[in-house]
């Protein structure tokens, strides 16, 4: 696995390629253009479906048994063992069935030409630096509605739905307007205030749950000559992680919806305000790490990981992707954010966790069904666990812990969702609006406040025009939270 990323290395492979697909970072830009004029000719292929097989208890789906699957997995952080693992179920269920399994690091150049050709596999790991854009593929017919797989009995208990099985969030995040669901996000992502239980021990402080106990902490460590906060200052776009689900913790989570459908005024909302002042106090007291504007994620987490800063905003690669600086006895542990008091609208718990690995079935594939069971095999709790294990990721399956020895940041992780119950929030900004949220949002407003040369007020206005001229740009396709 490794600890590569998509900016120390070449390929763009790594964790973060994978799940900022949910995060949708774009730390790479996809030619998605490109992508869309190909998709709008995609049909000079043959529309030859395989027959129906025969719905069996077994078989909910009506998988033809003999008809042919080809998958295609990215190869990336999380490799490809899990989803050959799966695919050898597959087999054994269907043993007439010849599978075809290959991965690449380059979906959309190997895959591209084929959903012009109108010949594309029957289920895609659609991940990494060339992402094929989702909106442009859905809006152009090029999807299959996973609905009946959503409806269809779960693999281990035929009295639940696949749906019912899932994380919260998961099949939100695959529709893209309305009720059609054209993606199955596999991998499951926490975001959150990531720290080392034992620098916070060695403060004799516990996580601070409101934002003059953050401040109180910060202050101890500071006399301690440690730093409070550290984040990617080259990326800033990884400072919503424990920014946004704070702004929901305090507003309600209605203040993200409206930050998300781009409304009007949602960036004045004093919620946001509020977050906007406890994150500039961080600045203004000198809690954050001298030369934080300056460090790219590796150079933070390395920063962190060497006990110079006590809290840094991440997702849960972080626990894989900062290994090998990270001290046997560090004792990783994530967080929900502090809030601001006890008049916050949301409990303190209130979390941001999403969905990564989009899995989709072309809907010109020959065999849908066989796509579609594909993914209800891993699904499973037998392929969640397998995952879970290899790859120090959750999955989207609801479960599948059990008797697996958790590393402690994915312990640490599940306690947290835990916790949260039904407070889990998953802000789309930064998979419907990717410039939006990490140039301009990011680099452009919170990037400048952090570093202390916006002031609040000064970034709250100048985020707010970022958001009012991306709802009034015709060249952006726009969504909103149903």
């Amino acid at each position: 696995m490794g600890s590569t990323s998509a900016h120390n290395d070449r390929e763009g492979v790594g964790r973060r390629d994978l799940i900022k697909r949910s995060a949708a970072l774009g730390l790479i830009s996809v030619p998605a253009m490109g992508f869309l004029s190909a998709c709008a000719s995609g049909d000079s292929g043959s529309d030859e479906k395989v027959d129906k097989g025969k719905k069996t208890k077994g078989n909910p789906l009506a998988v033809n048994e003999s008809a042919p699957l080809e998958i295609v997995i990215f190869d990336g952080g999380f490799g490809t063992k899990y989803a050959e693992d799966a695919k050898a179920v597959y087999e054994k269920n269907f043993p007439k069935a010849k599978v075809k399994f290959s991965s690449t690091q380059k979906i959309q150049s190997v895959l591209q030409p084929r959903f012009n050709q109108g010949t594309p596999p029957d289920l895609i790991d659609n991940s990494g630096a060339e992402q094929m854009d989702m909106g442009v593929l859905a809006s152009k017919k090029q999807l299959t509605d996973l609905t009946p797989l959503l409806d269809a009995p779960s693999f281990d208990d035929p009295a639940k739905k696949v749906r019912d099985t899932l994380r919260p969030g998961i099949v939100e995040m695959g529709q893209l307007d309305g009720d059609p669901v054209w993606i199955m996000y596999y991998a499951y992502t926490i975001y959150g205030v990531w720290y080392s239980q034992k620098a916070l021990d060695s403060l004799d402080a516990t996580y601070p749950e409101t934002w003059d106990d953050m401040l109180a902490v910060c202050a101890k460590a500071k006399k301690k000559g440690i730093a409070g906060w550290t984040y990617a200052g080259k990326y800033p776009y990884y400072v919503p992680f424990s920014l946004y689900p704070m702004i929901a913790k305090v507003g309600g989570r209605e203040v993200l919806d409206a930050i998300d459908n781009l409304e009007p005024n949602a960036w004045k909302h004093p919620a946001v305000k509020a977050c906007f002042e406890a994150y500039y106090e961080l600045f203004k007291k000198g809690y954050i790490l001298k030369g934080t504007p300056g460090l790219d994620h590796i150079q933070s987490q390395t920063a962190w990981t060497e006990g110079k800063a006590l809290f840094i905003p991440n997702g849960s690669w972080v626990e894989n992707e900062a290994a090998k600086t990270m001290p046997k006895d560090f004792d990783l542990a994530v967080s929900a954010p502090s809030g601001i008091d006890s008049s916050d609208k949301m409990p303190f718990g209130t979390i941001w966790a999403s969905g990564g690995e989009p899995f989709i079935v072309p809907a010109k594939a020959k065999n849908t069904d066989g796509g579609m069971e594909q993914l209800r095999i891993m699904l499973s709790e037998a392929s969640s666990k397998n995952f879970t294990s290899s790859v120090k990721s959750l999955s989207a399956f609801n479960g599948g812990t059990d008797g697996i020895e958790l590393t402690p940041g994915l312990k640490s992780g599940v306690a947290a969702l835990d916790k949260a119950g039904e407070n889990v929030v998953n802000p789309r900004l930064q998979d419907w609006y990717v410039a939006l949220q990490k140039e301009q949002i990011g680099v452009g407003g919170l990037g400048e406040m952090m570093a202390g040369r916006l002031t609040p007020v000064e970034a709250i206005k100048k985020i707010q025009g970022y958001a009012d001229a991306a709802a009034k740009d015709d060249n952006i396709q726009h969504y909103k939270h149903q």
